[in-house]
């Protein structure tokens, strides 16, 4: 029995392959890879912020490693868990705040993503209607 029978024959229900062959997985490729888009990244390496929690009772300090649009990954001695809400500072003379949430935490290491508020709908509002 050839080499490709016995795979054949080895992924088909019921058949048990031979003693001694084993299974051979291939992936065909047609040569064209699509690439994932990321977003673009800036390396602040550790680059000194603040981060405020308690509705800003709490000040404490941390290090951004990098930032996005849609998050930044910082370093701190503070513990939070993943859902956590904070905001973060990222300029010492600057008043902004970014409003965030924990999304992954390794050791003292975090992913925080961005929290774009929502402007609010008002329910008296009358829908728009295309004339």
């Amino acid at each position: 029995m050839s080499e490709a029978a016995v795979c054949r024959a080895a992924s088909m229900p019921g058949v048990q392959r031979p003693k001694g062959s084993r299974r051979v997985t291939t992936m065909a490729s047609n040569g064209s890879r699509s690439k994932v888009s990321r977003e673009p990244r800036r390396q602040l390496n550790n680059r000194p912020a603040w981060i405020t929690v308690d509705g800003g009772a709490t000040d404490s300090d941390c290090a951004v490693v990098d930032v996005s649009p849609g998050g930044a990954k910082i370093v701190t001695e503070v513990e939070f868990d993943v859902k956590d809400r904070l905001a973060l500072t990222l300029l010492a003379d600057h008043s902004k705040r970014h409003a965030c949430e924990v999304v992954w935490r390794r050791g003292k290491t975090y992913g925080l993503k961005f929290i774009v508020a929502e402007a609010p709908v008002e329910a008296d509002a009358e829908p728009v209607s295309a004339a």
